[in-house]
């Protein structure tokens, strides 16, 4: 029963759409400007760098309180990984929404960054070299995210930890599909263009 409460409230906690929230202080609406998307690449293309990394921090931080709240009560592997992952689906599917939401990445990486902070750190690697090189956030956010289950394997992770790598990169990749069409087409915007 604890198990299923506390998934409970970690997506509660991931719902909280906090690029929503940094917009309506501007009266503004994400949903209608720019890619319409709730997370932080939109929110610092619409309203500013600022905005957008108070916005990064904000949906970090719900992997991160999630697990942390969750840990005076679980200590096994797989149950926190379960937990940290409704906190992730709680940003995808957000039940204030109308469960829609946003792409997971930063809530993802904010999971990662409590269960095993070297993989969560190998994934920002892979997403700032590939920022560095090809200048797609998008891009770069596809690959952090497919590398997390590799390289949780890699180190050694509890098998709990990696199989919950895989449902978020998956599921980071399916959200990502519009972009991916565009990034065939050569139509994709690239990091510092509006």
């Amino acid at each position: 029963m604890t198990i299923i409460l506390l998934g409970l409230l970690a997506y509660l906690i991931g719902s909280v759409p906090c690029g929503i929230l940094v917009a309506k202080t501007q009266n503004i609406n994400i949903r209608e400007h720019g890619s319409g998307n709730i997370g932080a690449t939109n929110i610092a293309r619409t309203l500013g760098k600022k905005e957008g990394i108070i916005t990064l921090l904000g949906d970090s931080i719900k992997g991160v309180l999630a697990l942390w709240l969750s840990s005076y009560f679980l200590n096994d592997s797989s149950e926190l990984a379960f937990v940290g992952f409704m906190a992730f689906l709680g940003h995808l599917f957000s039940i204030f929404l109308k469960f829609k939401g946003g792409k997971g990445v930063a809530t993802g990486l904010g999971v990662f960054l409590y269960l095993t902070p070297l993989t969560a750190l190998g994934a920002i690697v892979v997403f700032a070299l590939t920022l560095s090189i090809c200048r797609y956030v998008s891009l770069g956010s596809i690959l952090g995210a497919l590398s997390l289950p590799l390289i949780g394997i890699i180190l050694g992770n509890p098998q709990a930890y990696y199989v919950a790598g895989f449902g978020v990169s998956t599921l980071i990749l399916i959200k990502h599909r519009e972009n991916i069409g565009r990034l065939l087409a050569g139509t994709e915007s690239k990091f510092g263009k509006k």
